[in-house]
């Protein structure tokens, strides 16, 4: 599996963004969501994130992408999400388009994703562990992990949560996560930094092991 997935990042890259439908997208490498140094990173799991048309969903699910990757996996999750809002760019780009009457009830998902400018990396690697800690322990949180197009520089986390309530309790009242947003203005650490909420209306599968 290790040696495919390797490859495939590579060579399935353009296939799906030229993909019938899909308006964006990115594979992503994973980790613990622990530190976002290298150790952190697991070669055993692989994913994609994608913006794709409605009536498309279906094909991209049984596409010859997918199928590949499915037939060499020993386990699967995959999450069809509305987005609530977003703020930010994610390599230039608004990846995220906010529909209309989407309702923020029932499970919540978050994507954060920055590009971390290179005289910063070793400040922001240290202001990490508070931040993951007291995300591993909030309240509402179903399982987070990392995910990044590379091991140093181009981090993010996505996250499933219980509720709305509770994935801004974390936000904007965890100590060491207000914290890390006043450092961020602070020392302007990032050049490209993006923050985006979607409503949870499937998923298949588990994220946790």
């Amino acid at each position: 599996m290790i040696p495919f997935a390797f490859l495939h990042m590579a060579l399935d890259r353009r296939k799906l963004r030229n993909f019938s439908g899909i308006a964006f997208a990115k594979l992503l490498g994973c980790g613990k969501g622990e530190t976002f140094t290298p150790s952190d990173v697991d070669i055993t799991r692989w994913g994609f994130v994608a913006t794709i048309k409605e009536d498309a969903l279906e094909s991209l699910d049984t596409s010859h992408i997918v199928s590949r990757w499915r037939s060499r996996s020993t386990s699967e999750f995959r999450a069809v999400l509305d987005p609530i809002s977003s703020h930010g760019l994610w390599a230039k780009e608004e990846p995220f388009q906010i529909g209309a009457n989407i309702a923020a009830v029932g499970q919540i998902a978050a994507i954060t994703r920055a590009r971390i400018a290179p005289r910063h990396t070793l400040r922001f690697f240290k202001s990490v562990p508070p931040v993951t800690q007291s995300l591993h322990a909030s309240k509402g949180l179903i399982s987070a992990i990392g995910i990044g197009e590379a091991p140093i520089g181009l981090q993010g986390t996505f996250s499933l949560w219980e509720s709305a309530a509770d994935l801004r309790e974390f936000a904007y009242k965890g100590q060491s996560h207000v914290k890390a947003i006043a450092d961020t203005s602070k020392y302007n650490w990032y050049s490209e930094e993006l923050f985006a909420r979607f409503s949870v209306r499937e998923t298949r599968g588990s994220i946790t092991r």
